[in-house]
């Protein structure tokens, strides 16, 4: 097989998800931990020039999600993230298509203040309650992708463990159980697989380095 190596930053969500792919499907990689005020020049070299980038032999792939999906139809037998059916493939992509053009108002809560947080957290709950409702729809389901992770709920990943810290950074209260209990349901079982359970950035280190952004 060839090499497979990954280019990330410890706190990124997006990092992690290609991170959790990988893990999910037991593909051996080698990891590089970049310093994004000073770049490798192995990154550098990329056109993208951001992280996450996944070097597969010497092909660059470049995009969370993308990458992600590469990964999915280069080793399609381990732990599938897409089932099987043509219109629940389109309807995940669908909704991880909603995730990619929606999700980003959440980070946007903890950089910003005054009427400009108050839209970009109108904004969000709007985001959660959208997946909240997608979520009540799982029945007796653990995840989106159905007994078993998929390639929605990798694209959700941030909301289970970033969303706590972006509240506190921001000073603001986003994702209550009682608002949103199915989706807080969801949080709590992807949180305990193994694979993610053990690749989470640690949540008080994450605090400090996401305040001293906001500030």
């Amino acid at each position: 097989m060839a090499e497979v190596k990954l280019h990330g930053f410890w706190s990124s969500p997006f990092s992690c998800r290609v991170i959790w792919a990988l893990k999910l499907k037991g593909i051996p990689y080698d990891y590089m931990e970049e310093d994004l005020h000073k770049k490798s020049p192995e990154l550098l070299k990329y056109f993208h020039k951001k992280i996450p980038v996944l070097i597969h032999g010497r092909r660059p792939i470049c995009e969370s999600m993308i990458i992600v999906e590469y990964i999915e139809e280069t080793w399609p037998h381990k732990y599938p993230f897409l089932p099987i059916d043509p219109y629940e493939r389109a309807m995940a992509r669908f909704w991880v298509k909603y995730v990619e053009e929606k999700g980003p108002a959440i980070w946007m809560v903890s950089q910003t203040t005054g009427d400009e947080q108050v839209e970009f957290k109108k904004e969000n709950l709007e985001y959660l309650r959208n997946i909240d409702d997608h979520a009540g729809t799982l029945g007796k389901k653990k995840f989106f992708g159905g007994d078993n992770i998929g390639i929605l709920d990798i694209a959700l990943g941030c909301i289970a463990h970033w969303t706590e810290v972006i509240e506190d950074v921001a000073g603001v209260k986003l994702f209550e159980a009682h608002a949103f209990p199915y989706l807080h349901a969801w949080t709590q079982n992807f949180k305990e697989v193994p694979a993610i359970k053990e690749n989470l950035p640690d949540r008080d280190k994450m605090l400090v380095h996401f305040k001293c952004g906001r500030e």
